[in-house]
């Protein structure tokens, strides 16, 4: 899945050029196994890259590439996915890298919108492999995984003649291995806030610091509005490197003609603003001036750039997904739109990206609108879905509706700062958790995973932290004197709950004497996905909207499951 981790050996047997499954194994081969936060030799992990460049005959070549560099802490991957479509709609051939990737390695290669194809993944992929496997030393050891995926970005871009390659930075900025990128035509930075700081710095100036070491002398560059401290280092850097830095104002209403973002959320805005600050300043360096005529934006957006920031897409963030069982699929006059389980997907795992989660999964729940887009005509309600080319309504269902939350997070998180900050928000506008599920993904940190075998499918992973999880939440519900460490409901999960909790009078929580029903540890995602399933089966009068949140692991796993 994401984890850009160094377990090298040797290349497994079925590793043949023909085989995706020996692609993985040999990927596989390249992740670190190390505590998350070890941000030792990062330095001289980094130098590393530009040999790898030279082994591969892309050292000088990367600099025919028009690049569009992006850092940040939030909002990365929707920033590059807009700037993506919006050139992409003004005619140029694009290629984007994105990580992590949520189902399959492919997803972070995009060319022209597609993930690319196995065929043509492959033959690069093996290309670059054993260019770089012949020249392994012990001075110049095998690429870690994310050097590699970047290595192979490069290969891919140059390969494919994209006119334009957008670059998202894994971690941190200075010291990212897409940063041997010399001469980028443009760099952004998204907001910026507190996270990987094992790695980054315990503080927002320090993280700040590392975000801006992909700035370049010469180079324009953009960012949005950060807090004081972030952006007082941002145009530190920016001086000392003569980099003019503009501030991209959070995109208006009005600049859209009615229309709706690709992306949903509130958050998007200022996403989609910092990517049509990219995308004018992109052309305007390539002598791509046409599209804009003048300085003003009050009277809307070039028609390009609205086709593009409608048609972006991105996979696990804000995403709704109605789960229709696979034998109602074959039948033709199905309503997908009726269906009873409703995912609400998003791979919030920090506190600030949390609060934007909770926030979007209020308005798509309960109908409400910002005062951005109450004007809307109801096609372009926000909260509406396409559910395989037919819109859905879902504030015209006559079900009832219960909200469900599907929850995991790393050990290396504090749930204390994650399951609060959700649990306020929501709280706040009368918005309450009929169960909180605690679940294990499926993903393991220590394999690129080609897809689902019935092995993966049938394995219970240890439920410890799980627990740990559940015992934060309930502490937040009932008070932390009402819950003995040491008690086994909490502890030893060895059955799925029941469904008597649709039928309580009350949205919150409130069990009667000392029972603790609130919440429940689930020993594998398969099993939890079967209970939402079957709990919709034996109540067809219920909705269930399942919030499914914490990592960005748990929610690619959802998703292999109901598009299984």
């Amino acid at each position: 899945m994401g984890f850009n981790g160094v377990i090298h050996g040797p290349l497994p047997p079925q590793a043949h050029p023909s085989s995706y499954e020996g692609a993985m194994e040999a990927l596989s081969s390249l992740i670190t196994v190390r505590k998350r936060g070890d941000g030792s030799k990062r330095a001289e992990k980094f130098d590393l890259m530009f040999k790898y460049l030279k082994v591969l005959g892309l050292e000088d070549k990367i600099d025919g590439l028009k690049i569009i560099h992006v850092a940040g802490t939030k909002g990365k991957g929707s920033t590059c996915t807009f700037s993506e479509a919006i050139l992409r709609h003004c005619g140029f051939r694009t290629g984007l890298f994105t990580s992590p990737h949520l189902i399959d390695v492919r997803e972070r290669y995009r060319i022209n919108g597609l993930d690319i194809s196995k065929d043509n993944f492959l033959r690069y992929f093996w290309d670059c492999w054993h260019q770089l496997k012949e020249k392994t030393t012990d001075v110049l050891p095998m690429p870690v995984l994310f050097q590699f995926l970047t290595l192979l970005a490069f290969k891919i871009f140059l390969s494919e003649k994209v006119d334009v390659a957008i670059l998202e930075v894994g971690l941190g900025g200075g010291l990212d291995a897409t940063n041997v990128v010399r001469r980028p035509v443009v760099c952004g930075i998204t907001s910026l806030g507190m996270d990987h700081m094992e790695i980054l710095g315990d503080t927002l100036g320090k993280i700040a610091s590392e975000k801006a070491g992909i700035l370049k002398s010469g180079v324009p560059a953009y960012t949005v509005p950060q807090l004081s401290e972030a952006m007082s280092v941002l145009q530190d850097r920016a001086a000392t490197l003569m980099v003019h830095l503009d501030i991209a104002l959070p995109l208006q209403e009005k600049m859209l003609r009615g229309l709706k973002l690709g992306l949903d959320g509130l958050h998007q805005f200022t996403n989609a603003s910092l990517a049509v600050a990219l995308c004018r300043c992109w052309l305007e360096q390539t002598k791509h001036q046409t599209f804009f005529l003048d300085d003003n934006l009050d009277a809307g957006l070039p028609e390009p750039f609205l086709q593009g920031l409608c048609a972006a897409r991105l996979q696990g963030r804000a995403e709704i997904v109605h789960d229709i069982p696979e034998k109602s699929l074959q039948m033709p006059d199905i309503d997908e739109c009726s269906s009873n389980l409703v995912f609400y997907l998003d791979g919030a795992h920090s506190p600030e990206s949390m609060e934007i989660c909770a926030n979007w999964f209020l308005d798509s729940v309960t109908g409400e609108k910002n005062s951005l887009k109450n004007n809307l005509m109801d096609e372009f309600n926000p909260l509406n879905t396409v559910v395989n080319g037919k819109m859905c309504y879902p504030n015209r269902s006559n079900k009832i509706s219960k909200r469900i939350l599907l929850f995991n997070c790393m050990e290396a998180r504090d749930p204390e700062l994650l399951l609060p900050q959700l649990f306020k928000i929501c709280a706040g506008k009368g918005i309450h958790f009929s169960k909180a599920l605690f679940v294990p993904s499926m993903s393991i940190y220590h394999k690129v995973d080609p897809g689902l075998s019935d092995r993966t499918l049938e394995t219970c992973m240890d439920t410890s932290w799980q627990s740990t999880l559940q015992r934060t939440w309930e502490k937040m519900i009932h008070g932390r004197d009402n819950i003995p460490e040491n008690d086994s409901k909490l502890q030893k999960p060895d059955s799925l709950p029941s469904y008597d909790f649709l039928h309580g009078s009350s949205e919150n929580c409130n069990p009667p004497g000392n029972n603790v029903t609130c919440s429940a540890v689930i020993p594998s995602l398969p099993l939890a996905i079967k209970w939402l399933r079957d709990c919709v089966k034996e109540n067809p009068s219920f909705r269930l909207q399942v919030l499914v949140t914490g990592s960005l692991h748990l929610v690619g796993d959802v998703l292999k499951l109901i598009r299984r």
